[in-house]
């Protein structure tokens, strides 16, 4: 069974940094596309940074670009979201994927096309994140 865990959400004031984890079970992410979204309530999901398994690229959104960083650790089989200078507006429920049918050719359309990447097959259940003082 293909699966994928997200921890290390929480309650964080503004300014404040978390790391997000995506361990998978079941398959290797070193073969795969990776992506970590998130969903605020009332809004639609997105895209925030998205890294290749092939080439080492990675795309970040707008809103997060020089504050977020995405890594991956090989041998824990674990996606990383490494979030800086928080603000109230990354507050949302954030998810991983795995893009197992390789549906994207690039990180920058796996993060931004929309109507792709929400069928995407393996998806972690989603961490909280609240950036609030």
């Amino acid at each position: 069974q293909l699966q994928l865990v997200e921890s290390g959400g929480g309650l964080v004031q503004p300014g404040g940094s978390l790391t997000l984890s995506c361990q998978a079970s079941g398959f290797s992410l070193d073969y795969f596309g990776v992506g970590w979204y998130r969903q605020a309530p009332g809004k639609d999901r997105e895209g925030v940074s998205c890294s290749s398994n092939s080439d080492g690229s990675a795309n970040y959104a707008e809103a997060v670009k020089g504050r977020f960083s995405i890594s991956r650790d090989h041998a824990k089989n674990t996606v990383y979201l490494q979030m800086n200078s928080l603000k109230p507006e990354d507050t949302a429920v954030y998810y991983c994927a795995a893009d197992v049918a390789r549906r994207f050719v690039t990180v920058e359309a796996m993060c931004t096309m929309t109507d792709e990447f929400t069928n995407l097959e393996v998806w972690g259940q989603g961490t909280l994140v609240a950036v609030s003082s």
